[in-house]
């Protein structure tokens, strides 16, 4: 067999295999019918997860759509990313409730009060019917700390408008919220440039 045939028999194979692929990639995506909005949990010890949740608000700030976040635990920490969505104007709305990370106050009362602020705002932005999404950022951490009921949470949560979608983020997601999530992703920790000695730096950590 020649070289010119060789080349075609291998690429009528490939063609083969790609439309078996697709027949079975279009029927899959044929038979989701259900159109809902997701309680999404990004958690794990691996950067990215509130990266990932703002990403995520780009692409609906950029279909139209309006956006709600909340930050349970970062107070005075400025971050670039909120003067980037800003630039949408009215489609964002951002309220950043906490007062640092529990190291840093080191006072549980007023850790406390702070989360309880934070979520009556995540109910008020949750209970708009004009947002289509709405971000809770680091309230896993006010979960684990205990700084508000996880029970009440994943009730308001669970009985929210259907075509919201919510982003819960930060580390040790509770068992009982990733049992409630409709899509959980786990960010790993393979490398970790703190490790060496790097420090923190504009445009990647903030």
């Amino acid at each position: 067999m020649t070289e010119e045939a060789t080349d075609e028999a291998e690429a009528q194979r490939h063609r083969a295999k790609m439309a078996k692929r697709k027949a079975v990639q279009d029927a899959e995506v044929a038979g989701k019918t259900i159109e809902k909005g997701l309680l999404i949990v990004h958690t794990g010890p691996g950067k990215g997860k509130s990266t990932a949740a703002f990403g995520l608000a780009l692409r609906m700030l950029g279909r139209g759509h309006r956006v709600g976040v909340v930050q349970f635990i970062k107070g005075a920490w400025h971050t670039a990313e909120r003067d980037a969505l800003a630039k949408f104007g009215d489609q964002l709305v951002w309220h950043t409730m906490g007062e640092g990370f529990t190291w840093e106050t080191q006072d549980r009362t007023r850790d406390v009060a702070a989360a309880e602020r934070a979520w009556a705002k995540a109910q008020e932005l949750m209970a708009g019917p004009d947002f289509a999404l709405v971000i809770l950022d680091e309230l896993n951490i006010a979960l684990r700390y205990e700084y508000l009921d996880l029970d009440v949470v994943i009730a308001t949560l669970t009985k929210r408008r259907q075509k919201l979608h919510v982003v819960v983020t930060g580390r040790n997601a509770k068992p009982e919220l990733i049992a409630a999530a409709d899509l959980v992703t786990e960010m790993t920790l393979v490398k970790l440039h703190f490790s060496a000695g790097v420090k923190a730096q504009p445009g990647i950590e903030f």
